[in-house]
């Protein structure tokens, strides 16, 4: 194995009046690490990934259990305290919060739009400036999502535009 492929694990005892914290520092977080990180989150039950490690996300449709792929996925939305995965023409519900699967996200192609919303670049059929600064994403199954402002130098820089 190489040098890479291990991961430094440091212990540090603390006074019962701290804090329990865990830091990690990695170059990329790997299927494995984001399983880690659910896991010490409580979350390892909303995540799963199958023998390829494709990643799986758990969401709900009434009393039914899907286990949906990234690219199953035009965008998610916090609305509420509930978080919505919003397929081709489906939406489901996930048990998940919306920064928890920004992290499980990090290697696919979604990008934070705004506080509440993750969008699938890879869905967006064409993107067009409104008003006060802001954009639209027009997605590929004829849905708009607004790119609140804050986003949008993030969105073009993304872009090259």
């Amino acid at each position: 194995m190489d040098k890479k492929d291990y991961i430094k694990v440091r212990v540090e005892q603390i006074t019962p009046e701290d804090e329990s914290e865990v830091i990690i520092r990695s170059h990329q977080l790997s299927p494995e690490l984001k399983q880690v990180i659910a896991f010490l989150k409580g979350d390892s039950s909303k995540l799963v990934a199958d023998e390829d490690e494709d990643l799986r996300l758990i969401a709900y449709e009434g009393d039914k259990i899907f286990q949906l792929t990234p690219e199953d996925i035009f965008y998610i939305e916090s609305v509420d305290k509930r978080t919505f995965i919003y397929g081709e023409n489906k939406v489901y519900e996930s048990k998940t919060w919306l920064y928890e699967l920004e992290v499980a996200l990090t290697d696919f192609d979604f990008f934070r739009v705004s506080k509440s919303m993750l969008v699938n670049l890879g869905k967006v059929q064409s993107f067009a400036p409104t008003s006060s600064r802001r954009f639209e994403a027009i997605m590929q199954n004829g849905e708009k999502v607004l790119i609140s402002r804050h986003y949008v130098s993030k969105l073009k820089k993304l872009l090259n535009i």
